[in-house]
């Protein structure tokens, strides 16, 4: 049969999606149960208790397509990326009405600046939202959230570099996709998806997104520069903003200094010279 990428393939030899039948092999195929996120942050192995590849947030909508051993498989609706989470991360399916639009935000037991917060939830995740009380909005959970930290569910910013200024020094994490910790295509796709842009989860795979810039057109702010297992913005035509493990943390560089770095291997993740830049036009 036709090999495909197990990144975006939902079959584990257990099961496969039911359009998946034909052309991969599974005891048996499946429409899947879509369920919701009820964490503030749940890794997304290649196996079960395997190495982190993603993080799925709060809110988020995961198609499980298998589940035992205290372990779900499936797919995530964000980006289609797939893999393993833990079974006790999700809930059932709930109907999202706003995302959190700052960096992070904290769920307060009562509408007021003073009460103690329970737990954070992080810039990307969605939520459902029951009431309006001016300064707070409650949701479906019962806790309250700053109304100035949401966004209604179709808002989009238009500069992906300002959102991926907002993880300014945090810390990298491999397979990271919040503030809490972000690699390099984590930060390029969490910054895209808030301006309202299609972006897959890993270097490779944002290759194809955009278009290719020929060699003698100057880089602008929003450009994407690759290298093999590394990506990062311009910020503007000179200065680089990226995760990185050099720096273990999301930060400016100037890129003819990182392009040096890199390609005497000292980025940690990511080698050789740049092999390809890459422009997502804003609409503006």
């Amino acid at each position: 049969m036709t090999a495909y990428d197990p990144r975006m393939t939902p079959a584990n030899g257990h099961a496969a999606a039911y359009e998946l039948r034909g052309l991969v092999e599974a005891t048996r195929y499946v429409k899947g149960t879509v369920r919701t996120v009820q964490q503030p942050l749940v890794n997304l192995s290649d196996s079960p208790r395997g190495e982190r590849s993603s993080q799925l947030l709060f809110g988020e909508a995961f198609r499980v397509i298998d589940e035992r051993d205290g372990f779900a498989f499936g797919q995530s609706l964000r980006d289609g990326y797939c893999g393993y989470v833990i079974a006790g991360a999700l809930t059932r399916q709930e109907a999202a009405t706003h995302w959190v639009a700052a960096p992070a935000t904290h769920l307060y037991p009562k509408a007021r600046l003073k009460a103690p917060p329970e737990v954070a939830i992080f810039f990307g995740s969605h939520v459902r939202v029951t009431s309006d009380l001016g300064d707070f909005k409650k949701i479906s959970t019962g806790h309250f959230i700053p109304t100035g930290h949401l966004q209604s569910l179709r808002a989009r910013f238009s500069d992906p570099v300002g959102v991926a200024d907002m993880f300014l020094g945090t810390p990298y994490l491999w397979g990271g996709s919040s503030r809490w910790g972000i690699d390099c295509s984590g930060l390029v796709q969490m910054a895209l998806v808030a301006c309202g842009h299609d972006c897959p989860r890993d270097s490779d795979q944002q290759r194809g997104v955009g278009r290719e810039l020929h060699p003698d057109e100057p880089a602008r702010r929003g450009d994407l520069v690759f290298w093999k297992g590394h990506v990062g913005f311009m910020s503007d035509d000179t200065t680089l903003l990226h995760a990185n493990a050099h720096h273990m943390a999301v930060a400016y560089e100037p890129l003819t200094q990182a392009c040096a770095r890199i390609a005497a291997g000292e980025n940690g993740a990511g080698s050789g010279d740049v092999v390809m830049r890459r422009r997502v036009e804003t609409g503006r």
